[in-house]
Order: C-alpha cells, then structure tokens, then sequence
C-alpha cells in the first residue's frame, strides 16, 4: 500500500520495529506503536515525532491474548498498514523446555494470528487494507539450531499466504515478511554463523519497498532467502548434508 495514513506495529521497540517505525514517520501520518519495554517505546515514538509523525503507544504483553484483541479492535477502524512484527526467540543450547516453546508460540503465532484476526473485519468492511506477518527465511526450512523458533515463522508464513488468498477479492492485501540476519539483539542470540547481515535500517527499506509494491513474500538477502527455499526442495538428507556442512546442524 502507498501511503497509508495510520500505521500500526508491535515490537516497535526490536531492532527490525523501531527501524520501521522511523521509516514510515512523517507529516501527516499517525504510527500506533506497541512495545513491551514502556521507556524505549517513549524513545522511539518520541524519535518519530521528531520527524513529523502522530504517535500513540500502547505497553502490552502478549501473552495477554484477550487485552491484545480489545486493543486491536479498538483501533482497527484507524489502521490502513499493520506490520505484525513482534517476536521472540529460543535455541536448543537451554534445551527448549515446553515452558520456553509456549512462551515462544504464544507470542509469535498465538498473538500474531489474533491480531490479524483482530484487524481483518475493519478491513474488510471498508474493502482496504493492509497486513503484513513478520515470518523469517527459517520458516522455509527448519534448523536444528532452533526448532521452535522455525515452527513458529513456518506457521506464519503459511497463514499469512493462505490469508492473503482468503481476502484477495476484498480489498485486503497481506504480505509474508521473510528476512535473513538482521543485526539486533536476538539475531545475536542466534548460535550459528550469522552471514549476510543486514542493518535494521537496511531490512525496513527493502520492507517498505516490499509492502509498497504489495509483494506476496518479502524475502531478504536474495543469497540467504534462495538457499532456505533450495534446501527445503532438496530431498531431507541432501538438505541435512547441506545444514550441517554450513554450519548449522547440532
């Protein structure tokens, strides 16, 4: 979508989310910014008044599932772009106990769908709009580095293609975000080799350009994205092969 008036975007406060939120201020336009960490959410929209921007903010924890949907539907009827951005991350060095992977799926599947969920009726009723689900190149293939993780961006990439099929004769646009390493905290969580990386500035240009140009995936570095996609063609022990001698198998 070109231009859209009002913006919404949860974990503005990441890396990949205020970039985001930086990229999309300006006059005349109002950014709905979502974050846990109450003080650098005042930092960012404060960044984005800086340029310009409207800036409301809301500090919600995700796992709240039913203040998140009445907060989403509260402003549904403002939003015309709403990138679903925030997320978290596991690998297998803590083990990924059930405790850490329901936290995980909670956060980046449960809350993700429900806020799309939350946003589609509006939409729809006013036959405009945009949603965009934060995925990863990891949900093309799974790594063994961090299975839950990879399930979790599998998931949203797979609802967010179904959706955008499921909403195409309505006016909705939905888009699958896929980056490789992007240079903030929790890619340097990630305990593998980290190629590729781009600045979070870097990922939300090539984002907006993306959503912009209403791309179904969104997928980034080109040699980081083929490779995902290749392995997940390759047959199962090929690819594992694969995994393993780049670096990323256990």
């Amino acid at each position: 979508m070109e231009d859209p008036r009002a913006v919404l975007i949860t974990g503005a406060t990441g890396g990949i989310g205020a970039a985001l939120a930086a990229a999309y201020a300006r006059p005349g336009r109002k950014l709905l910014l979502h974050g846990r960490r109450e003080a650098r959410l005042r930092e960012v929209a404060a960044a984005c008044a800086q340029r310009g921007a409207q800036t409301e903010t809301k500090v919600l924890d995700l796992l709240d599932t039913a203040a998140l949907v009445a907060w989403v539907e509260s402003i549904a009827a403002d939003v015309d772009l709403a990138i679903v951005n925030a997320g978290v991350t596991s690998d297998v060095r803590a083990g990924e106990g059930w405790a850490e992977i329901d936290r995980l799926l909670q956060v980046n599947v449960r809350a993700a769908l429900a806020t799309a969920a939350a946003l589609v009726p509006a939409m729809r009723r006013r036959r405009r709009g945009q949603i965009a689900l934060m995925s990863s190149i990891a949900g093309y293939f799974g790594l063994p580095l961090t299975p839950a993780y990879c399930a979790s961006k599998a998931a949203l990439k797979a609802y967010g293609e179904a959706l955008r099929g499921a909403l195409a004769g309505d006016g909705v646009e939905v888009n699958v975000v896929m980056p490789g390493f992007v240079r903030t905290p929790m890619a340097e969580r990630f305990p593998g080799p980290k190629r590729f990386m781009l600045s979070p500035e870097d990922a939300a240009a090539r984002i907006v350009r993306g959503l912009e140009r209403n791309q179904a995936r969104i997928a980034f570095p080109f040699p980081s994205s083929f490779a995902m996609w290749a392995l997940a063609a390759l047959p199962a022990p090929a690819a594992a092969l694969l995994v393993r001698a780049f670096g990323y198998g256990r």
